[in-house]
């Protein structure tokens, strides 16, 4: 977790994942080309070493650009709302910009997978139609999974820049 503090209402937040390792990479590339010469052996075929190493690199590149998740970040500004942000390992950006308006708070909720117990942070949106209830559940850091002490930070930081919006004199 690396945390900065721009301002007293305006920090970032962000979960770097580990790097792509070279080992697994390796192992799976292995696999698919000894599976690929197997059947050229039997087939005596070359196109099938051919697809082979097209299916592999065009799957590489599929998962660096679409799955392979290297930092997710949180940057909350108390006086215009959250920004979400996902770095994928090809250098691709995705973005999502909550505004403060919308947020009614953000927790840290529980789930039990398979057999056990996980964290997750979420940003509950409030309801434009019922003040009281929530609309939507955005879930955070949904691929790297900090730990709990990990989350209990980042919801510390949020929760102080949320206090602070609430206790501002509100302007008409």
């Amino acid at each position: 977790l690396r945390c900065r503090q721009h301002s007293a209402s305006c920090r970032e937040l962000a979960v770097r994942r580990p790097r792509l390792q070279l080992r697994s990479l390796s192992a799976v590339t292995s696999a698919v080309w000894l599976a690929a010469y197997g059947l050229f052996v039997l087939s005596e075929n070359s196109m099938v070493l051919s697809a082979a190493i097209f299916i592999t690199l065009i799957g590489l590149i599929i998962y660096l650009h679409f799955v392979k998740i290297d930092q997710e970040s949180l940057l909350v500004i108390g006086s215009l709302g959250i920004q979400v942000t996902s770095s994928y390992a090809s250098g691709k950006e995705s973005t999502t910009f909550i505004e403060m308006s919308q947020v009614k708070d953000v927790v840290i909720n529980e789930a039990i997978h398979m057999q056990k117990v996980i964290y997750y942070l979420c940003i509950l949106l409030q309801d434009p139609r019922d003040p009281q209830g929530v609309s939507e559940v955005v879930p955070l850091f949904q691929s790297s999974k900090p730990r709990l002490d990990c989350l209990m930070e980042v919801y510390k930081s949020c929760q102080e820049i949320l206090d602070q919006r609430k206790t501002a004199p509100q302007s008409s």
